[in-house]
């Protein structure tokens, strides 16, 4: 009953490495650190169940060692964030697609029962229609989601041709504690809720009216469990609350004492809504956590956000200028 997550000292890796082991499972985490972060398996330090390899999932002699005696593969591993995608196309097709490519035929040789894939609903781009169903036209508009998608066509390519027992989830806008801290300017919670902890106010691009489809983590690792344990192959499934929010009244439910504005991004939907009639149909998943309940959760657990960095209007533009410069052709 070995499990190997790829990315699991991640956000998400680490929650589902949480859950995986408190089903019984022993699991296997291979994270070369870029995204992930030691701390937030912590918990888990002195869990016999748990192996923690530090390498690469670009590396196939790495990848082929930590495959032996696998059963279930989840592939979370991969650079994310908009505007370093675009400032370093070649580290994430390595990362995004080599890395895919190589945790694929490692698989395949090992033979494994199912892999899991972690796409993401940025491969939609700026949709047409909202629900947006696994069927709407792929438009990416920034290397990161290009990269995740092309991704998610080999593993349906290695179901197909090689009978990998392959499934494919499109998460959408995942948050909740251990969301990244790092450096580079990204998601939005790890942004607000470092500048509430400073005091400082919530920076809210445009009018603040665009919604999201706020998805929970617990629930994110519903859905990747779901999956492990279907029969179903060569299909990818939507991932989504079902409730998307504006990002006004996100800053309403933290309680911001103050806001400010920044410019409306290019690229960028006014909404994401993910229609999960799918999933729902086919695996019998669905979400549960509602906003209010992921918000209060993270506010419980705003210590882990102290040390992240505190955007200012002005950091934002500077980071932001090559997303401008490169996306504002478009």
């Amino acid at each position: 009953m070995l499990d190997l997550v790829t990315g699991g000292a991640g956000f998400i890796g680490s929650h589902l490495t949480d859950r995986l082991l408190a089903q019984g499972r022993t699991v296997r985490v291979v994270d070369n650190m870029a995204s992930g972060n030691p701390r937030n398996l912590e918990q888990q330090k002195s869990n016999p169940n748990l192996e923690l390899r530090v390498a690469d999932v670009a590396d196939p002699a790495a990848m082929a060692e930590a495959m032996k005696g696998v059963e279930r593969v989840f592939h979370l591993a991969a650079l994310a964030d908009i505007v370093p995608s675009i400032q370093n196309p070649e580290g994430y097709f390595h990362s995004n697609v080599v890395g895919t490519f190589v945790t694929l035929q490692a698989a395949r040789a090992a033979n494994v029962r199912r892999l899991v894939y972690v796409a993401s609903s940025s491969c939609y781009g700026i949709p047409d229609s909202y629900p947006t169903p696994e069927a709407a036209e792929i438009r990416p508009q920034y290397p990161y989601a290009l990269t995740k998608w092309l991704g998610e066509c080999q593993v349906m390519h290695w179901a197909q041709v090689y009978g990998l027992p392959a499934l494919s989830l499109r998460f959408f806008n995942i948050y909740g504690p251990r969301a990244r801290t790092s450096g580079t300017y990204g998601a939005v919670f790890g942004v607000f809720l470092a500048q509430l902890l400073a005091g400082k106010p919530l920076t809210i691009v445009g009018d603040g009216e665009q919604t999201r489809d706020f998805t929970y983590v617990s629930d994110a690792v519903g859905a990747l469990i779901c999956a492990a344990e279907s029969h179903k192959v060569g299909l990818c499934f939507n991932v989504g609350s079902d409730n998307p929010v504006s990002i006004n009244y996100l800053a309403k439910l933290l309680k911001a004492p103050a806001t400010v504005h920044i410019p409306k991004r290019p690229g960028e939907p006014d909404c994401t809504f993910a229609d999960t009639g799918r999933i729902k149909a086919e695996l019998g998943w669905k979400s549960r956590v509602p906003i209010e309940e992921g918000v209060l959760n993270m506010l419980n657990a705003i210590d882990y956000w102290r040390e992240a960095p505190v955007w200012t209007p002005e950091t934002i533009a500077e980071a932001t200028k090559d997303w401008f410069t490169y996306l504002g052709r478009q």
